[in-house]
């Protein structure tokens, strides 16, 4: 069974209302802070989103992969660059960084070919 990424990350951006609702000085401080972190610096942003899901593919985090490589599509990072940064996973963390290097490689895909508009549209 194919996962839907699309809808997991509308889930996502769903359940982050939801807590930013129950608690916004959290996720307020958490947005001023991701903002900090995700623009360009001596990084440009696109790296950083790559080194994000880095870690999220190491540390076996679904919503992480899920929402990171949204992001990494959306800051033009292309498929061999997500390709060659998942094989750096499975070197430092094997066989389950393979497991989920799969799934980010997916949702990148679904990601992508969601953006792309269709003849006809």
């Amino acid at each position: 069974m194919t996962k839907d990424y699309v809808a997991h990350a509308r889930e996502i951006d769903d359940n982050a209302r939801r807590l930013a609702q129950a608690a916004p000085e959290v996720m307020r401080a958490l947005r001023a802070n991701r903002e900090t972190v995700y623009g360009d610096g001596a990084l440009d942003a696109s790296t950083k989103e790559l080194i994000a899901l880095a870690v999220g593919i190491v540390m076996r985090c679904q919503g992480c992969v899920t929402h990171h490589t949204r992001l990494a599509v959306k800051k033009g990072v292309s498929r061999e660059q997500l390709a060659e940064m998942i094989g750096v996973c499975i070197q430092m963390a094997g066989g389950p960084a393979m497991a989920f290097g799969g799934e980010a490689l997916a949702a990148f895909d679904q990601f992508t070919d969601a953006a792309t508009p269709k003849s006809g549209d």
